[in-house]
């Protein structure tokens, strides 16, 4: 059978499941079928997996053992998410190239921090054992080498929207509302470098205060935020934090962001559901500050889980009225698979020997190409 298709696994901080995105790449202008999306299946962590990788994100006890056990146990999860999409489509493992394997984050500390004298990010689900159940080669552990040539090993995915949307005719904004929110900036003037960085919180600390206080691991369409009133000194206070006014390149994640990091403003002192609804709008507004400082107009699309929070949605579009604002959608881009597409691209981009991410992005000191083979 003639390989033709690659396979990419993602599977974010929110740790709900794994999206698998099964593509094939064309000679086309067209996002969508340039990166042609065959089929897609998501794969839910069940609770207890849940749980074993959230409680990996902030140091405890006997962490080598319980990283090093689910390192090997969230391969076998991905090989079970593979076989499920390729038995659903009728494809065998012979037919694919490469998968690309994001892994799950379990920390990422891109600059020294407390006793860390060394940046690192460690993305677990073992790549060799997913390649040796699937029999399919495997690209992984794709963010170690930006690190070492002195990036923060993210984002990557601006590489990927810059292949999609190369021959765009007016400044371009992706936006992703994943656990952390992060924007790509790709400008109608090709001699202007494309831009890409965290803008700060999202899902992350939405999640895990609508757990907190509702049981729910999220909060469904934003609901929840809508029976609460945007608490205006707080959000000030929220938005001095010193990241928000860091240079890019920049990227953060949930060791920092984290209800530890929002306990130091005394949220104890408001109702839960206003703290919700501050929340959304600390996400909506640090998205819309980073994309106005960044042009002045242009074409936003939203990505990412973050785009069902209908509260936040509309609270980007008000703060964004310049722009134009929609989500992928209206692109022909499906958003639960588009991230798995990325890391599909990021395996073909390997074989290809094309540069698969931007140093000016990531902040890495030269171009090259990131990734690692692992064979069956």
């Amino acid at each position: 059978m003639t390989q033709q298709y690659y396979i990419g696994i993602m599977s974010g901080t929110s740790a709900d499941g794994a999206d698998i995105a099964l593509v094939k790449f064309n000679q086309s202008t067209e996002p969508s079928q340039a990166c042609e999306l065959i089929a897609h299946h998501f794969h839910p962590y069940p609770d207890n997996l849940h749980h074993a990788v959230t409680s990996l994100y902030q140091p405890d006890d006997n962490e080598i053992d319980r990283a090093w056990d689910l390192n090997v146990e969230l391969a076998h999860f991905y090989h079970q998410a593979v076989q499920a999409l390729l038995n659903a489509e009728n494809i065998q493992p012979s037919e694919v190239i490469a998968i690309g394997n994001h892994g799950q984050t379990i920390r990422h500390r891109p600059e020294p921090f407390d006793t860390i004298k060394n940046s690192f990010t460690l993305q677990i689900g073992c790549n060799q054992t997913l390649a040796c159940l699937s029999q399919i080669r495997v690209i992984g552990d794709f963010r170690t080498k930006d690190m070492v040539l002195g990036g923060q090993g993210a984002p990557l995915v601006p590489a990927f929207h810059h292949f999609l949307f190369e021959q765009a005719q007016q400044d371009t904004f992706i936006v992703n509302l994943g656990g952390i929110a992060n924007v790509t900036y790709l400008p109608a003037d090709k001699a202007q470098p494309v831009v890409g960085f965290d803008t700060g919180p999202a899902n992350a600390l939405l999640d895990a205060w609508c757990y907190m206080h509702t049981g729910n691991r999220y909060d469904k369409d934003g609901e929840w935020a809508t029976t609460g009133q945007i608490i205006p000194a707080l959000l000030d206070q929220m938005l001095a934090d010193s990241y928000f006014s860091l240079p890019f390149p920049k990227s953060t994640g949930r060791e920092y962001f984290n209800i530890d990091w929002l306990n130091q403003f005394q949220v104890t002192e408001y109702s839960a559901h206003d703290i919700q609804a501050t929340l959304v709008a600390l996400t909506a507004t640090s998205v819309a500050n980073a994309v106005a400082q960044l042009s002045p107009k242009g074409f936003v699309y939203l990505c990412g889980g973050g785009i069902n929070n209908t509260p936040c949605y509309k609270l980007i579009n008000h703060n964004l009225s310049n722009h134009s604002v929609n989500t992928i959608h209206s692109l022909n881009l499906n958003n639960q698979a588009f991230e798995a597409m990325a890391f599909a691209w990021l395996a073909y981009a390997y074989d290809k020997k094309i540069y698969n991410h931007i140093p000016e992005v990531t902040g890495a000191s030269r171009k090259t190409i990131l990734g690692i083979e692992f064979l069956p």
